[in-house]
């Protein structure tokens, strides 16, 4: 298993490589002339001379990118076009609003989207099931910004539950449930269909029908042999979901005033702050890598079968 994961671990350098060289390239390729932006549209020819210079826009694309991938392996993601502050400080400083804002929607995605899942499969073709199955449906169908607004207009504005923007200087949660449960419901609403049928297809395998005959609780079966053995996609569609809340959380921290990395990321995007742009994406890559990693070493560890496999092809 530690083979495989070395094995894992360089294999993403490749993907990490490939996602900063298309990133670097779509960057450079955007209209308009970064020195002129960071400058401001009275710079004289002298002032955005130096400016390209300092940035180093007057050097080869290819130049360009070994120097940014020279000063990564550094520690050193450059400092902002626009403020001058170090990208890394910033990151840093503005992170663990968004850490709290993925935390708090993992967690209304898993236990609600796992919960509807379970009482959708047993109750099949009930009642049960088809409110389930309109709660899945609605909140795949409605967008992220639709349903914030929607929520911060009723929730905040209307009954004043929440507040309606920004964060407490205390570190409450109360400013992120709001924002989390809008993140965290589409999610949710997709988890339980992908939980309904996967449920419902192990529900029906010859083991469960052992387990009855033998006499075990419901509860058991269900949660025991039942559950265990549904969360295989169950856990890939939750590290996709933990990966996307980087995206969704431009967003919600817009709508909401988060002072997060997705505000961050929409602030640097319109004033083509490219070192920020480019650390940002740097840490989503970085984000998405960790948990597809994580992602294949729970399949080796929830299902004996896989973690065999692996093994087996490391073996040869």
């Amino acid at each position: 298993m530690f083979e495989f994961t070395l094995r894992r671990l360089a294999a993403t350098i490749p993907v990490l490589l490939g996602i900063l060289l298309i990133a670097f390239i779509v960057l450079y390729l955007i209209p308009g002339d970064p020195a002129q932006t960071v400058a401001g549209p009275r710079a004289d020819a002298a002032t955005l001379a130096r400016i390209a210079d300092e940035m180093g826009l007057d050097q080869p694309l290819h130049q360009r990118f070994l120097s940014y991938l020279k000063r990564i392996f550094r520690g050193d993601l450059g400092g902002s076009a626009v403020s001058g502050k170090p990208v890394l400080e910033s990151v840093v400083e503005k992170l663990p609003f968004t850490l709290k804002l993925a935390a708090l929607a993992m967690t209304f995605s898993i236990v609600l989207g796992i919960l509807a899942g379970i009482i959708s499969a047993i109750t099949q073709g009930r009642w049960l099931d088809r409110v389930c199955t309109v709660f899945s449906v609605t909140g795949i169908s409605i967008p992220v910004f639709l349903s914030g607004l929607v929520f911060l207009y009723v929730f905040a504005v209307r009954l004043k539950w929440f507040p309606s923007s920004g964060f407490a200087a205390d570190s409450s949660l109360m400013p992120f449930i709001l924002p989390a449960f809008t993140l965290g419901i589409r999610s949710a609403a997709f988890l339980a269909r992908i939980v309904r049928s996967s449920m419902i297809e192990v529900l029906n395998q010859d083991f469960i029908r052992t387990a009855r005959a033998k006499g075990l609780s419901p509860a058991r079966i269900l949660f025991r042999h039942g559950l265990v053995n549904a969360l295989i996609p169950v856990i890939t569609v939750i590290g996709l979901d933990l990966s996307s809340y980087l995206n969704g959380s431009v967003i919600v921290e817009t709508i909401f005033d988060l002072p997060g990395i997705g505000r961050f990321a929409m602030d640097a995007i319109l004033q083509r702050d490219y070192p920020v742009i480019q650390g940002i994406v740097l840490l989503g890559a970085l984000v998405f890598i960790m948990v597809n990693l994580i992602v294949d070493l729970l399949y080796a560890w929830i299902n004996p079968k896989i973690r065999d496999e692996m093994l087996g092809k490391l073996a040869r």
